[in-house]
């Protein structure tokens, strides 16, 4: 059925929508004449423009003071810092110079400006647990000499079947001896920390008495622990309850502080028993007097020098020379100064640029051949310098500088670590390449100055695999030599192991002789020290505590 339609011709939907359309236009003209009028009123009650002035003079004020802007932080691309892992690692710790000079960790190193001077006992107490003093080691003044990938806590690289495969009966005879070396337990390894940061240094005091450990860590602070103390033990109560639980005793740890940055270096001599030598990236040296208990300052550089990039990596001492310190620095110089000179005074030996400008990692001076240095460096190489000849040159800029004839060099894939000159003649060397390597260099006594070795004299005897890959929170591994091989043995040297071992290798055949664990050790024992005579290792990590196997 068709729908109705109007007159129009309109059906009823359509009508209504004509109607719709209707008051929808009257309420918008609506709209429309109400905004007019308000428009129209607003305008008649504005004041007219003001015409423009001249403005007024204004006067002058003193400039506020403001703070420096912080230098603008750059990525290490943009700084053109070289991709290498221990470049990365340097940056993050905050020690390289291009990271001072980029603007990062500036106001940590004003922070950690040295100290110069005499420094007392109470001036470098730590406090907490680490108090005390030093009256229980004066009599030593008089002795005699985290996880990372490829890393899996606690699985042997070395098993009982290789301590008793068929050998030399001399070696056989050692791995038994070091494997059989258990992990100190007067307390517990929890309780045994030595320092309150991680720990980069270690040393044993040379006395055949008791083991004496030396420790010093990231900022500066040296901790001493006398490993022959006995635990003091709380008598129970009568009326106590059986099950309650007592508190285990707590070893008397020695802390002091006698550095503003990290300690690198610690050497205590067999001439002088009474003395503690610490090196710290602070640019200084410090001798520690137990006797006198005391930390005196016997190197620091001019005041013109003092730049992060003159810190002190590493230090030894030549073994006819012990009034002689050789030290390396971040720059890559190595320097001597004469102890017998104050500090500050007198004119020090430099030789600059060794490893153009890139830092020595470590060194070492040969026991047997005391004017025979070797140097590891970030450059990627291992060199050999000899004293007894130095050598007049210019560098890039033209400058005339004199530096100790290179004997021969070694190159590495990535950065090398640290060499390490044992007694026996052989150099040990740990590289960010996962290697551990062993140069023969026992004809070193026949060597002429200006006599210079071809690539395969300087190439290693033997080249272990070894995981070096520390990341940012376990210290760089470096390999240390026993200094004395017990009744004319073997002479052997520790580096620490990834999964929570420390390895003990024969220097001359570059076999392990050992893998030391044990209970309760939850960290990487970096740092690995072998006591000078006894078959003692002791191993620092990164939460300052100590792992002594005996």
């Amino acid at each position: 059925m068709a729908p109705s339609v109007d007159a129009q011709g309109l059906t009823a939907w359509e009508r209504r929508r004509a109607e719709n359309a209707k008051a929808n236009n009257e309420i918008l003209n609506s709209i429309s004449k109400t905004s007019a009028k308000v428009f129209a009123a607003a305008n008649k009650s504005a004041k007219p423009a003001a015409t423009k002035k001249k403005p007024a003079r204004r006067i002058k004020s003193e400039p506020v003071q403001r703070e420096a802007h912080m230098p603008t932080r750059r990525s290490a691309r943009v700084a053109g810092i070289e991709a290498d892992p221990e470049t990365l690692k340097r940056k993050l710790d905050g020690t390289d110079s291009n990271v001072l000079e980029y603007g990062i960790g500036e106001s940590a190193r004003e922070k950690r400006i040295r100290v110069g001077g005499d420094l007392s006992l109470n001036d470098m107490q730590v406090d907490g647990r680490w108090q005390g003093s030093l009256n229980g080691l004066t009599e030593l003044s008089s002795t005699g000499a985290s996880t990372r990938p490829g890393v899996r806590p606690g699985v042997r690289t070395f098993t009982k079947d290789d301590i008793e495969e068929p050998s030399d009966k001399k070696l056989k005879a050692l791995r038994q001896e070091m494997n059989r070396l258990e992990l100190y337990d007067k307390f517990e390894v929890k309780d045994l920390k030595l320092t309150k940061e991680r720990i980069y240094a270690m040393t044993f005091h040379p006395t055949e008495d008791k083991p004496i450990i030396f420790a010093g860590d990231k900022e500066g602070r040296l901790g001493i622990f006398d490993a022959s103390q006995e635990p003091e033990v709380a008598a129970k109560e009568e009326d106590a309850d059986e099950d309650e639980e007592t508190e285990s005793p707590e070893p008397v740890i020695l802390g002091l502080k006698p550095h503003a940055r990290t300690i690198t270096s610690i050497h205590v001599l067999d001439s002088d028993p009474g003395s503690v030598y610490t090196a710290s990236y602070d640019t200084s040296i410090r001798k520690l007097d137990i006797q006198a208990q005391k930390s005196v300052e016997v190197y620091a550089p001019p005041d013109d020098e003092q730049e992060s990039d003159m810190g002190i990596s590493c230090m030894d001492f030549a073994s006819d020379s012990p009034n002689l310190v050789f030290f390396s620095t971040l720059r890559g110089t190595l320097g001597r100064h004469d102890l017998r000179t104050p500090s500050g005074k007198g004119v020090n030996v430099i030789w600059p640029g060794l490893h153009d400008n890139h830092k020595i990692g470590g060194f070492s001076i040969s026991p047997r051949q005391p004017h025979l240095v070797a140097t590891a460096s970030l450059d990627r190489t291992l060199k050999v310098w000899d004293l007894r000849k130095i050598v007049s040159q210019k560098d890039e800029d033209g400058v005339k500088i004199d530096r100790p004839f290179l004997v021969g060099s070694d190159p590495a894939r990535l950065s090398v670590s640290h060499a390490a000159w044992g007694s026996g003649e052989h150099i040990a060397t740990t590289s960010y390449d996962d290697t551990v390597r062993v140069y023969d260099f026992s004809t070193a006594q026949k060597w002429t100055p200006g006599q210079t070795l071809s690539e395969d004299d300087m190439k290693p005897v033997h080249k272990i695999s070894h995981n070096n890959q520390t990341g940012r929170w376990v210290t760089i591994l470096k390999p240390q030599w026993q200094r004395h091989a017990p009744n004319g043995g073997i002479h052997k040297f520790v580096v620490g192991n990834m999964n929570r071992f420390v390895d003990v290798y024969a220097g001359a055949t570059g076999e392990q002789l050992g893998q030391l664990d044990g209970d309760g050790i939850t960290a990487v024992p970096a740092v690995a020290h072998f006591h000078p005579t006894h078959n003692w290792v002791a191993g620092g990590n990164a939460s300052g505590k100590l792992t002594l196997w005996m």
